[in-house]
């Protein structure tokens, strides 16, 4: 099972992969508080699958609300520190490193950790206990696509309970660097690099070297005084004044080019820490009704991923299936993909960034609107927006989904309140990329406008957003899936339009094991059929001038959802060159656009 670096922008030399069998039991009853309460480890778990995957081991769909993991490792003290990480426990940890309580955490996409030096046994055997608390009928956490009923239905799927990303040690110094980030800022030619350093009695004399180059090319090599325990400067580059010779640099889609970086922490001249990451020359802005990509209107050609996989559920398989992910949308003619209630596996991230793929970062939704669930969802939000922040590959956030969590947004002010919250606070962490604060319908707060409508009805399409169609009458009169486009006291502003969910036709190639039922928004009988559906809607939505991009439903089946483009085993339907030949249809006749 390779996973890659699980942390790819912050990466040592000096790590564990702590993958692979763990003692497993459930506790259903609640019964156990500590390691010491667990008398009998009856079954073994491949971590990082989650229970309720096949892959693990176990495959138990059943509800359970606690079940605890155990694992001896070998890892020797030292002078150094030892960090335990976890890179997504759902729901609530809690760590024992020897007995010890290490670490707690709550939320279920977001990574934790725990230095774990002082635990340690001298004889370098050291036992890891992990209890994960995860109630499968609780609306108010977030919990995205994941079901409350004992068998998925509609649009939700099988639950994950526990560990579901990798869980990995490394050492570091006595004094090192904790967290980094990265800021693009094409305009001035310059790359914004933040860091924040952590350990005992921090001397007058630290420094942090940065290296920034890009194949054999030397971009920049600076070094920064360390000040109460941070660095925040901006690396310039030397700009060479013409365009053709300045774009080599800039990331996107059709030219992914990644600078590379070496970042040292020292002690006069003494290294204290080490390690690579990257960055990259990438800008997302609004102009009027249109995206921008590096300052130029850009067309998004996106298509919905749930994430998920038949045998390991919201885990992936491997690192090769995170990359084939990323080759496969690309290879389907899309320019990016809108990971849908979930926060994906870093490693998707790092695929989508080396190999130019836009994502849009999405927060799985709770389900009840309560104090409880607004908490819960601000804190794991926060949480991603930090972890995802410097990956040049992350164009947009979108907070809330369809009114999920805040169904009655057009006669409640607090659930309203609620989602234009979200807006400020995502753009209050994160300046630099656009926000859409509820996609779907019911618009408030947003710098992009988002429209799911899955009519599939041509002729529908073309009256409700054609030529003839004035935004005013849109916003006005129309009502895909029978709810208003923005709410009162917030009119259009000439945001950008985009048609974010549609499609979504069913076509059954084969007949997934275990699903016993199918469903999608539209059908097709036969392959040719659901070809010439595809091709003859994206030729409608392309055409349509009022979109300035679009996210078609959906990448893969899913469970019960069999309206993907892939089968679940990421099979195609329909030739490949098919696809790619629709969803690239030229857009050039829209005035501006890329």
């Amino acid at each position: 099972m390779d996973f890659g670096y699980p942390r790819p922008q912050l990466q040592r030399k000096h790590w564990q992969c702590l993958n692979g069998p763990w003692r497993f039991c459930w506790d259903d009853e609640g019964r156990c508080a500590s390691p010491n309460d667990i008398a009998d480890w009856p079954l073994e778990i491949q971590v990082p699958y989650p229970p309720e995957a096949t892959a693990s081991g176990i495959g138990d769909r059943g509800f359970h609300k606690i079940c605890w993991y155990e694992r001896d490792v070998d890892i020797a003290p030292g002078n150094d520190r030892v960090i335990l990480r976890f890179g997504a426990v759902d729901y609530q940890a809690k760590v024992w490193v020897n007995g010890s309580l290490a670490a707690t955490h709550e939320g279920g996409h977001t990574p934790f950790a725990a230095d774990i030096t002082r635990m340690l046994s001298a004889d370098g055997r050291q036992r890891i206990t992990v209890q994960v608390m995860d109630d499968p009928h609780e609306l108010t956490k977030p919990r995205g696509k994941q079901d409350w009923q004992l068998e998925p239905h509609s649009i939700w799927y099988p639950r994950t309970t526990g560990i579901w990303q990798t869980v990995w040690v490394e050492r570091v110094g006595r004094i090192y660097v904790d967290k980094i980030r990265w800021t693009p800022k094409v305009e001035g030619y310059m790359i914004g690099f933040e860091a924040r350093i952590v350990g005992d009695e921090l001397g007058d004399d630290l420094s942090v070297e940065v290296e920034l180059s890009h194949g054999e090319r030397l971009l920049a090599r600076d070094r920064y005084r360390v000040v109460q325990h941070e660095v925040d400067r901006f690396v310039v580059l030397s700009d060479p004044g013409i365009d053709d010779y300045r774009n080599e640099l800039l990331w996107s889609p059709e030219r992914p080019t990644l600078i590379d970086a070496r970042i040292r922490l020292l002690a006069g001249e003494q290294v204290l820490d080490e390690f690579s990451s990257y960055t990259a020359l990438r800008s997302v802005t609004i102009l009027r009704d249109r995206f921008m990509l590096n300052g130029r209107p850009y067309t998004l050609r996106m298509v919905l991923d749930q994430g998920y996989w038949p045998d390991t559920l919201l885990a992936a398989p491997n690192d090769a299936a995170l990359k084939k992910d990323v080759e496969l949308a690309k290879a389907m003619g899309f320019n990016g993909v809108r990971k849908h209630q979930k926060i994906e596996d870093p490693r998707y991230l790092y695929w989508a960034d080396r190999l130019g793929l836009l994502v849009w970062g999405e927060m799985p939704s709770p389900y009840r609107f309560t104090r409880t669930a607004i908490k819960r969802l601000i804190r794991e939000w926060t949480e991603a927006i930090d972890r995802d922040y410097s990956h040049p590959c992350v164009i947009v956030w979108v907070p809330f989904n369809e009114s999920w969590g805040v169904p009655d947004l057009t006669a409640i002010r607090e659930h309203r309140h609620a989602v234009e919250a979200l807006y400020h606070l995502t753009k209050t962490l994160d300046a630099t990329r656009p926000v859409i604060g509820n996609d779907g319908w019911e618009s408030s707060a947003t710098d992009i406008i988002g429209i799911h409508d899955y009519d599939a009805n041509l002729d529908h399409i073309r009256q409700r957003y054609g030529g003839e169609t004035k935004t005013e009458q849109l916003f006005d009169r129309r009502r895909p899936g029978g709810r208003i486009l923005t709410l009162d006291g917030y009119p259009h502003r000439g945001q950008p339009i985009m048609l974010t969910e549609f499609g979504g036709i069913r076509f059954i190639k084969k007949p997934e094991p275990g699903v016993k039922s199918t469903w999608g928004y539209s059908s097709a009988m036969d392959e040719e059929t659901f070809a010439r559906q595809y091709e003859e809607l994206l030729h409608t939505i392309i055409h349509t001038a009022l979109f300035s991009g679009f996210c078609y439903t959906q990448f893969a089946d899913t469970f019960q959802e069999a309206n993907g483009l892939l089968m679940a085993d990421r099979t195609p339907k329909v030739s490949m060159e098919r696809i790619a030949a629709a969803t690239r249809i030229s857009a050039t006749h829209i005035p501006g656009v890329v």
